[in-house]
């Protein structure tokens, strides 16, 4: 007789709060005990098995020196390949990093001269504006439409003025977009592109949250829209889909028109990932989809289970529903928290932790951002805490 094998775990599921709670990094570890944190980019979690097994082979075997190889720009090689449909990117097009944020500042630096601007769709993520103005360059806004998607006459207007007297200029384009989880079509990709072309405008492209997008939609990598001859740059990193935001690692990708600014870059000495965030992604990649899927699977779950508790208990709420990420952008504006950014209140008086709208520029008032990336329980337990002080 066959027995039938186990189904594999949420992984949702798998962390007790207790051992939540034990965690020393940023979301448990930040705040009160009593707090049920829903805001920070980490997933409640446990490692993927293939992740845990590198990590714990390169410590027991003391494999903690320098990287060297091209192994974890292969694995993204095969992974895009197999997922995206991709299978025209190629290892020498693409540079470690030691993380996104620091690729996508290095690219911008790398295609642009203090002053010049940098072109953001808000409401975006809070270190796009604060990297980039450390940078030196400063901020055109493209805000997103209503609907949360890129408003394209918006977007060729901020093009317009940031390029006057022909003036280098980037775009800083978020795809899957955080807060909102908007997964952005090949045509408005296409369109994106044509755009830049049109006026000279270096697309960089965030794309670290790539693997986490949900059956119903569909993933298109900037680069593989942009023309064989694109010269734009693309982000990307296994750190989100896996949560491996303590064992950073990055792959800076250039388009065809850009591989003289990547030997540029490559040509100036810089750090690199460490051995165990390379090693740690690369094992990600080639090993972690199975994990991967039952995590999306657990992650669409959540989502709809957020959907409908919203409706329920906070039926004033404006909800946009994520297509992609485990983040939800939320808007509380119709309930009376005394003017008061609604993540400070619900912090105080529902002990439940949620970003910040207004950190996330032009359209943040009145919003909070929700990571549903943890247990059902917990994600209903706070939605119950927060509809017992505003409902």
């Amino acid at each position: 007789m066959t027995v039938p094998a186990s189904p594999r775990p949420n992984p949702l599921t798998v962390p007790t709060l207790d051992a939540l709670k034990a965690r020393t990094s940023a979301k448990w570890g930040r705040f009160e005990p009593d707090v049920l944190p829903l805001y920070v980019a980490e997933m409640d979690v446990e490692f993927a098995p293939a992740v845990r097994d590198a990590l714990a082979r390169a410590v027991a075997t003391g494999d903690v020196g320098y990287r060297t190889g091209t192994a974890y720009e292969e694995s993204l090689v095969s992974f895009a390949a197999e997922r995206w449909d991709w299978p025209t990117l190629a290892v020498e097009h693409i540079v470690a990093v030691p993380d996104v944020i620091t690729g996508y500042t290095d690219a911008i630096t790398l295609v642009t001269d203090p002053g010049d601007a940098v072109i953001i769709n808000p409401p975006a993520y809070p270190p796009f504006f604060s990297f980039v103005k450390g940078a030196g360059r400063r901020i055109e806004e493209s805000p997103l439409g209503a609907d949360f998607r890129i408003d394209l006459e918006s977007l060729e207007a901020a093009f317009q003025r940031a390029t006057t007297g022909g003036r280098p200029a980037a775009y800083l384009l978020c795809n899957p977009h955080n807060p909102t989880g908007t997964l952005h079509t090949r045509a408005e990709l296409e369109a994106v592109a044509a755009l830049a072309a049109r006026y000279g405008v270096r697309v960089v492209a965030d794309e670290i949250h790539a693997p986490l997008v949900y059956t119903d939609a569909s993933y298109t990598p900037y680069l593989s829209v942009a023309g064989e001859r694109a010269d734009a740059f693309s982000l990307m990193s296994a750190s989100k889909a896996w949560n491996l935001a303590g064992v950073p690692a990055a792959l800076l990708i250039a388009g065809t028109d850009s591989t003289g600014d990547l030997a540029r870059y490559v040509s100036v000495p810089r750090h690199g990932p460490s051995q165990l965030g390379a090693l740690a992604q690369t094992a990600a990649y080639t090993q972690g989809g199975p994990w991967l899927d039952d995590l999306v699977a657990g992650l669409d779950a959540n989502r709809h289970l957020l959907k409908a508790l919203l409706a329920e208990k906070l039926p004033k709420a404006g909800f946009t529903w994520p297509e992609s990420t485990y983040l939800s952008w939320v808007d509380l504006s119709a309930y009376d928290l005394a003017g008061e950014d609604p993540s400070e209140f619900l912090h105080r008086e529902a002990r439940v932790m949620l970003n910040s709208g207004p950190t996330f520029g032009t359209g943040g008032a009145g919003h909070v951002r929700i990571n549903f990336a943890t247990s059902p329980a917990i994600l209903t337990e706070a939605i119950d805490r927060i509809a017992h002080v505003v409902g």
